[in-house]
């Protein structure tokens, strides 16, 4: 059964940094992609990043450029979103999908 986990989420504070890691199992993947969202308390759930795991090509969210940097392993269906300089409005719940297929997520806290 297909299956996607995410973990490393936590409280820190603001300048902090924390690093999210995904797996995702149970299936031969045919999307060569793994994405990030995140939601917000109270707010849309919104794109933060993406990572072509054949291509390393990486994307995304402006809010998030130059602060948080995506990668993968394909071999190891895994992917990590390294989180620096947090600041409070990244407080959100992390999620990551392949495929169409999304976890349960990850709470990040980040205080003032």
């Amino acid at each position: 059964q297909a299956q996607v986990r995410e973990s490393g989420g936590g409280l820190v504070q603001a300048g902090g940094s924390l690093r999210l890691s995904c797996s995702a199992s149970g299936r031969t993947w045919i999307s060569t992609s793994m994405s990030w969202y995140r939601q917000p308390p109270g707010k849309q759930r919104e794109f933060v990043a993406d990572v072509n795991l054949n291509s390393g090509n990486t994307y995304y969210a402006d809010s998030v450029k130059g602060r948080f940097t995506v990668s993968g392993d394909n071999a190891k269906s895994m992917s990590y979103l390294q989180m620096n300089n947090l600041m409070p409005e990244d407080t959100a719940t992390y999620f990551c999908s392949r495929g169409g297929i999304g976890g349960q997520g990850t709470q990040v806290t980040v205080s003032s």
